[in-house]
C-alpha cells in the first residue's frame, strides 16, 4: 500500500494540514485524484508519498486520467499555505476549475497553431529598445512608463522572445473590461498561441480552457486576471503583471494574497522574469524595488509620433459656484469643452470615483477637512451620536460645528453618485449618446461588451468610475472631465493620497496618447490641495518623496507589515468587548507588535452583524503569523491588506 499526502479542492476543509490517503497505486506528484472529504467525494492534488501513518486512513477514489500538474505549482501551493496562512481547501480550490470529473473531460483537446512568422508590429521606439534590452536573465523589473509610451508593446517583444525560446508568458490584467484590447493586440502577434481566461467565462470554458493548457505541448500566452497564475502552465519564462499597482490584484476572499508577492514566487521557482509595468508604481513596490536595488526602467516619450499637443490640463475651483450656471455638478468650463467636442464628433469621458459611501466632512469655503490627529487619515461623520470617527485606530472627536481656519458655519457632507450625472448630462446634451459603466451594470452592460462601441466612437459621452481609467486607448476621446477631483482623497484609510493620485494620472492619461488635441478639466474643491497639483503636473517624484516620509512618519508599509483583524457579532457592544479581550491576549502574548484599535469597522454593520476590527502592526511578518495563530477560529483576517477600511 502506497500513502499519500494531498491537497483536497473545498473550501470546507479549513485544516492548514496536508490528508493522507491511501492508493495501491504509485501516484506522481501533482496528479489529480478523487477522494472522500469525511462522506463528500471531492478532487485533490497529491503532493507527495509519505510513509505509513499511525491513524486510519481513506482509499483514494480515482485517478482522474490527465498528466499531473506542474511540479512548480504544487510548490507553489505549499508556499501560499504558508505565506498566506488558509483553509488548505481554500488553496486548492485555486488550482482546479469547478466540476472537474472523469465526464467533463473531452477526449481530445483542441491543438494549438503555432504561427512560423509574427504578423509585422510597430518599431520599437529608442525608450521601448531600452527597456528590452536591460530585461535580461531571470528577476523582477519595474517598468515606470509613462501612459502612451507603449508598454503593450514591450510585453509583446518580450513574450516574442520568450516564446521563441520555448517558454510559456503570462500577461495579468486587473479588470476583465481591459482584456478584449490586450487579447486583441497579443493575438496579432501570436495567434492560437494566446489562451484568453477570466471570471467572465462560464465553468464549462473555464474547464476546457484550463484542460488545454494542462495538455498543451507547445509554450502558450495565457491572459487573464491573478487567478491566471495558478494555470497548469508549464516551463514559464516571463510574468507580467500589467497596471501592476491596482487594487484589485489583492484577492479579497481566503485566501487573502497579493498577486505581485504570489507571481514574484511563480517566478522564482520557474527562473523567470517578472514584470511590474504601471505609469504610476505602488508606493510600497517602488520603495521596494529601491531598498532591493532592483531595476527600475522608465519611459516617458509617447508611442506614437505626432503633432498634436500634450493636453490642456485645467484644475476648476467646486466652491466658486458662479461657474456652474447651467448644472450643479458639471461647471460651465467643463460643459462648453464637452460642447466643442461634441461638434467636432469627438468623445468626452467623465469620471467620478465613487468607491466608498462614507460622508465626506469639509469646508466648502477654504476646503479644509476633518483628519485624525494620529492617523492623519480622515473622519467620517456618525450622525446617531454626532461624532467624527477614525476607522482606523478608533479615536474620536465631537462633529465639527464650524471651520477651525476659517470659522465658516457650513461644515458640509458631499455625497454624489453616477447616475445622477448621466440623468444631468442627457438633460443638457438631449442629443448626445452617452452610456454609464460602472459596478452597478448588468453583464450585457459592461464595458467589455460595448468595448468596439466605444473604441469606434459610437458613445459621444462615455460616464463611469475607475472601471474608465485603467488602460483604455480611445482614438477620438478629446475631453476627460473628473466630476470630484477628491473623493478618493477623503477616505479614512493611509492609502487614500497614492490612490487619488494613481486614478488623476490614469484617467489623465486617456488623452494625449497622439490622437487628437485634448483638454482634461479638473473640479475640485481644494485646486491648491498637493496632491491635485501633483496629479495635474505629473510630478511623480514630488509625490512619491511626500508620501513615502509620511508614511515612515506614521508607521505604514512598507515600514511595517499589517494584519488586520475583523470580529462579527449580533450587536455592537458584543463585538466591541471581544475585540477588546483578543485586544488583552495579544499584549499577553509579549510579541513584538502594536495594536491600533479597537474600533468599529467603517462598514459597521452588514447584515444583521456588527465588525469591529483591530489593525496590528510589525516590523517582522512572523510576528503577525504568531496573532494569526492565537486568533479565535470565528474572527477573520486580512494579511497585507491593501487598505484597513
Amino acid at each position: 500500500m502506497n500513502y499519500y499526502e494531498v491537497i483536497v479542492n473545498s473550501s470546507s476543509y479549513r485544516g492548514r494540514e496536508l490528508l493522507t490517503y491511501q492508493s495501491e497505486q504509485k501516484l506522481a506528484t501533482g496528479k489529480v485524484v478523487s477522494v472522500q472529504l469525511r462522506s463528500t467525494p471531492t478532487l485533490g492534488i497529491i503532493v507527495h508519498e509519505v510513509t505509513k501513518p499511525r491513524f486510519a486512513t481513506k482509499p483514494i477514489g480515482s485517478i482522474i486520467d490527465l498528466p499531473a500538474l506542474p511540479q512548480e505549482l504544487i510548490k507553489l501551493a505549499l508556499w501560499l499555505s504558508e505565506y498566506y496562512p488558509a483553509g488548505l481547501g481554500s488553496i486548492g480550490q485555486q488550482f482546479l476549475p469547478k466540476n472537474l470529473t472523469s465526464t467533463t473531460i473531452p477526449p481530445e483537446q483542441t491543438a494549438v497553431n503555432v504561427p512560423h512568422i509574427f504578423d509585422k508590429l510597430p518599431p520599437l521606439t529608442e525608450d521601448q529598445q531600452n527597456v528590452v534590452s536591460k530585461i535580461t536573465g531571470s528577476g523582477t523589473y519595474m517598468i515606470h512608463g509613462e501612459t502612451g509610451t507603449g508598454k503593450t508593446r514591450v510585453y509583446i517583444e518580450l513574450a516574442q522572445r520568450t516564446l521563441s525560446e520555448g517558454k510559456s508568458v503570462v500577461i495579468l490584467t486587473p479588470e476583465i473590461s481591459l482584456t478584449p484590447q490586450l487579447a486583441k493586440n497579443f493575438k496579432a502577434a501570436f495567434g492560437d498561441q494566446v489562451i484568453v481566461t477570466h471570471s467572465g467565462l462560464t465553468d464549462k470554458e473555464r474547464r476546457t480552457t484550463w484542460l488545454q493548457i494542462l495538455t498543451s505541448t507547445v509554450p502558450l500566452l495565457i491572459i487573464g486576471p491573478r487567478s491566471a497564475l495558478f494555470t497548469p502552465l508549464q516551463n514559464i519564462g516571463l510574468v507580467v503583471i500589467d497596471e501592476s499597482h491596482e487594487p484589485s490584484y489583492k484577492q479579497e476572499q481566503s485566501p487573502h494574497y497579493l498577486t505581485s508577492k504570489v507571481a514574484a514566487k511563480l517566478a522564482e521557482l520557474h527562473k523567470a522574469v517578472l514584470v511590474l509595468g504601471s505609469a504610476t508604481p505602488s508606493i510600497s513596490d517602488y520603495f521596494v524595488a529601491q531598498q532591493k536595488n532592483k531595476p527600475i526602467l522608465r519611459m516617458t516619450n509617447i508611442a506614437q509620433t505626432s503633432t498634436f499637443k500634450p493636453p490642456q490640463i485645467e484644475v476648476v475651483d467646486l466652491k466658486n459656484r458662479s461657474d456652474f450656471s447651467k448644472s450643479p455638478y458639471l461647471s460651465d468650463t467643463l460643459l462648453s469643452a464637452i460642447d466643442q467636442s461634441l461638434r467636432s464628433g469627438e468623445q468626452t469621458l467623465l469620471f467620478l470615483n465613487r468607491r466608498g459611501t462614507a460622508r465626506i466632512i469639509l469646508c466648502d469655503q477654504c476646503g479644509w477637512q476633518a483628519l485624525c490627529d494620529h492617523c492623519n487619515l480622515p473622519l467620517t461623520y456618525h450622525g446617531d451620536s454626532y461624532i467624527m470617527r477614525c476607522h482606523t485606530c478608533g479615536r474620536t472627536k465631537p462633529a465639527a460645528s464650524y471651520c477651525p481656519v476659517c470659522n465658516n458655519p457650513k461644515i458640509v457632507l458631499k455625497s454624489i453618485g453616477t447616475k445622477a450625472i448621466v440623468e444631468n448630462i442627457s438633460s443638457i446634451f438631449p442629443n448626445a449618446r452617452v452610456q454609464r459603466f460602472d459596478t452597478d451594470n448588468k453583464k450585457s452592460e459592461r464595458i467589455e461588451q460595448h468595448y468596439t462601441s466605444i473604441f469606434s466612437g459610437n458613445i459621444d459621452i462615455i460616464v463611469g468610475t475607475q472601471i474608465l481609467a485603467k488602460g483604455l486607448d480611445l482614438p477620438k476621446l478629446s475631453v476627460v472631465g473628473v466630476v470630484i477631483a477628491d473623493t478618493s482623497l477623503n477616505f479614512p484609510d493611509y492609502t487614500a493620497d497614492e490612490r487619488t493620485y494613481q486614478l488623476l494620472r490614469q484617467v489623465i492619461g486617456r488623452v494625449g496618447r497622439g490622437h487628437r488635441d485634448s483638454s482634461v478639466i479638473l473640479q475640485t474643491y481644494d485646486p491648491s490641495n498637493f496632491i491635485v497639483q501633483a496629479a495635474a503636473s505629473n510630478s511623480w517624484d514630488d509625490f512619491y518623496s511626500r508620501e513615502i516620509a509620511i508614511r515612515e512618519k506614521y508607521l505604514f508599509p512598507p515600514f511595517c507589515f499589517v494584519l488586520k483583524l475583523t470580529c462579527r457579532r449580533a450587536s455592537s457592544d458584543a463585538a466591541q468587548k471581544k475585540a477588546e479581550i483578543f485586544t488583552d491576549t495579544i499584549r499577553e502574548m509579549g510579541i513584538r507588535v502594536l495594536i491600533d484599535g479597537p474600533s468599529p469597522s467603517l462598514h459597521e454593520k452588514i447584515g444583521t452583524k456588527y465588525q469591529w476590527q483591530l489593525v496590528i502592526k510589525a516590523k517582522q511578518r512572523a510576528e503577525l503569523l504568531k496573532v494569526i495563530d492565537a486568533l479565535p477560529t470565528d474572527w477573520s483576517y486580512d494579511l497585507d491588506p491593501l487598505n484597513l477600511l
